[in-house]
């Protein structure tokens, strides 16, 4: 969401994003969103106590699910922000029963809060809150174009996977995800598909079945 100025809310990268959630959206395709906060605390937290830091992370997630509804909301797309906290009169508390009836209303969930714990990534909520909903697939939109054996932009001989079991990704120790979310996806037998979400129309490919990115499970 900080698009090229790297830090902060970029009004254009935040657009840029709620275009493509547009266009799986008119799918009529159920989306929940769960949003990091990098963008706004890069880099930050190195020298502050990490259940602090998580917690200012977790603060600055709603900020972003408040820039992203709005966005949203502009371009035609029926949108609701839960909080896995209390954010009195800005934001709902995370239910999932709310959740379920937003889905079916057609309007995009974002996810914001974490856990509401410390010590919790973002890949972690997006895996409890994908296995909560019963999601059919947990989307990993990132900066590369699927999971590799090392980091492509720095090896230009990094070998890219097509598939992989979960087994696999944490044995590998692979980083585009933490250890805990792709355990709780293995246990709920969750498929998760990594792709480069920056590309665009790269979200409706990958929603219409088409072969990009990498497949975990």
């Amino acid at each position: 969401m900080a698009g090229r100025d790297g830090i902060g809310i970029n009004p254009d990268s935040v657009k840029s994003i709620a275009v493509e959630i547009k266009s799986a959206y008119e799918k009529n395709i159920q989306i929940g969103i769960v949003i990091g906060a990098g963008n706004i605390w890069r880099g930050a937290s190195k020298n502050m106590d990490r259940v602090t830091a998580d917690q200012i992370g977790m603060i600055a997630t709603v900020m972003n699910a408040l820039a992203l509804k709005e966005t949203l909301q502009k371009i035609g797309v029926s949108s609701e922000v839960q909080s896995a906290f209390t954010v009195s009169n800005f934001v709902k508390k995370y239910s999932k029963d709310k959740t379920m009836e937003y889905l079916k209303d057609k309007t995009v969930v974002i996810f914001a809060g974490g856990t509401g714990n410390p010590y919790f990534t973002t890949d972690t909520t997006a895996a409890l809150r994908a296995a909560e909903i019963k999601a059919d697939v947990l989307l990993k939109a990132t900066q590369v174009d699927g999971v590799y054996d090392d980091d492509p932009k720095k090896n230009k001989n990094a070998k890219k996977f097509k598939t992989l079991s979960f087994s696999q990704a944490i044995s590998k120790k692979l980083k585009v995800m933490d250890t805990a979310a792709f355990s709780l996806c293995s246990d709920n037998e969750l498929p998760i598909i990594v792709f480069n979400f920056h590309k665009k129309g790269s979200l409706s490919k990958v929603l219409s079945g088409e072969d990009i990115g990498t497949i975990v499970s």
